[in-house]
């Protein structure tokens, strides 16, 4: 009845499908889903050859679809792909990544986000791979138990969860497990810096090493399904820190780095030539360069056509000889490894005159359980403070354990033992920054930052100019004092 109100105004829609219409007779512009089917079994069968020669008469130079930015900085733009685009970052991917037809892949991530319209669904079906999708974000965990993958794409939101959540049971673990989880940490990162770097692994070791994981790490080899032979991380920075960790449990994350514009992947690590902190080596046939203010470029068959309807951002994106400008400052190694500093336009110039990387901050903040999200403030003010989320979960047994009485999230967080809590939190996080670096001062936020507040994209980055808007009051007032 809804639809039947505003039909006129739908100028471009022709057909109506009802999945179930039960007894209801349907008149036209209606049609029973079953009824669209048996039109195109009909059709099928009356143009056998309908669809080769559909496939056929696609070019590679064809547009593919339009995937849109995900607008942290700006307004979202439509990002223009062709198919060989597409096959081009597949082709080239299969070359460092190693997928096969008995892969099982578990997807969470939309596929209206680049990263897992080509890694999750392209790459998956080129090579003839199982992809189950999760139930939602919040029921990953239990999927994986489910599903048992054995590779997986993934933000880094992700991986710092599952983080949070290890070094939350150890604390609250007994003096002698806390020991063993140590010792195990300390001989897992052994054995991978040694894995990493090419050289021998002594017998001595790699007894030390199956002995660690089967006290410790197997847990949480189960945790993820039990099957995974490595993880992909894309879509934001990857926390070293977090990429070590579970690099010494066994777990590999191969991080890798691109963009919308770039269909999407530039770079990505891979089992045998991997570096923590770095976002990998080139894919074939794609170029990179690093411009004079360390901003990266980059040129080749992954490159997009071009903003949908925006021929001057266009203009400002891509030069005359191909190459993109992708607004991230990065270095290419000595090893030929990319690495990334920070978005150009997220850098952080202080009134001081400090140039300051945010995600870099930020990272070292959300590696605390009792820090959910973060976004670091600071450009053109006097010093660095920070919008924090605290973890619900973590407070809460924090809060239990402590006999401390609240009625809400809100209530709790604005509880001054929870800002005295959190602010020592953040001295231990921070503590290896710089002086200008330091976060002087933070503000809690009310609620968790969400897709659905507007507060993140729907790869889960955080929307910095709507958390600006939300808490614009109470960071005028941090710098008020």
């Amino acid at each position: 009845k809804k639809l039947d109100q505003v039909q006129k105004n739908l100028k471009f829609t022709n057909h109506f499908i009802m999945i179930d219409p039960g007894d209801l007779k349907l008149e036209e512009p209606w049609k029973s889903f079953n009824g669209m089917l048996e039109t195109g079994e009909s059709f099928l069968s009356d143009n056998k050859d309908y669809v080769l020669k559909a496939i056929d008469a696609v070019k590679a130079d064809d547009w593919a679809t339009i995937i849109y930015t995900s607008g942290t900085t700006g307004e979202p733009k439509g990002a223009v792909l062709t198919h060989r685009n597409f096959i081009s970052n597949v082709e080239n991917s299969t070359k460092f990544l190693e997928v096969t037809s008995e892969d099982s892949f578990l997807s969470f991530l939309p596929l209206s986000h680049v990263f897992e319209r080509m890694a999750g669904h392209y790459l998956s079906c080129y090579h003839g791979a199982m992809v189950s999708y999760a139930e939602s974000i919040d029921k990953v965990a239990e999927n994986m138990g489910e599903v048992k993958p054995t590779l997986m794409v993934s933000v880094p939101r992700l991986y710092e969860k599952i983080y949070a959540r290890v070094l939350e049971g150890v604390e609250s673990g007994s003096p002698i497990k806390q020991k063993i989880f140590n010792w195990a940490l300390k001989v897992g990162s052994e054995y991978i810096d040694k894995v990493m770097n090419h050289k021998e692994i002594s017998g001595i070791l790699q007894f030390k090493r199956n002995l660690a994981y089967k006290l410790v790490f197997s847990k949480l080899a189960e945790r993820v399904g039990g099957r995974i032979r490595f993880f992909v991380s894309g879509g934001a920075p990857l926390s070293k820190e977090i990429a070590e960790f579970f690099g010494a449990a066994g777990l590999i994350i191969l991080e890798g780095y691109g963009l919308t514009e770039t269909s999407p992947v530039i770079s990505v690590n891979r089992l045998d030539k991997f570096k923590f902190g770095a976002v990998g080596p080139l894919l074939p046939n794609v170029e990179v360069k690093i411009a004079d203010d360390g901003e990266i470029l980059t040129r080749g068959d992954h490159v997009m056509v071009g903003y949908y309807k925006k021929d001057a951002d266009t203009k400002e994106a891509i030069d005359d000889e191909g190459w993109f400008y992708t607004g991230d400052i990065g270095i290419l190694d000595d090893d030929g490894f990319l690495k990334i500093t920070d978005r150009k336009k997220n850098i952080i110039v202080t009134s001081g005159g400090k140039n300051i990387a945010p995600t870099r901050i930020e990272n070292s903040l959300t590696n605390s359980p009792l820090i959910e999200q973060t976004m670091v403030v600071g450009d053109k003010r006097k010093f660095c403070t920070a919008v924090i989320v605290a973890s619900e979960e973590s407070l809460a047994k924090w809060a239990e354990k402590n006999d401390i009485q609240y009625g809400s999230y809100k209530e709790l967080v604005g509880l001054p033992e929870v800002k005295e809590l959190l602010a020592k939190e953040v001295v231990k996080t921070t503590k290896n920054l710089a002086s200008y670096e330091t976060i002087r001062q933070f503000v809690l936020a009310d609620a968790p930052f969400t897709i659905e507040t507007g507060e993140l994209t729907p790869s889960l980055k955080v929307k910095r100019r709507v958390v600006l808007e939300k808490y614009g009051k109470k960071i005028d007032d941090m710098y008020d004092v």
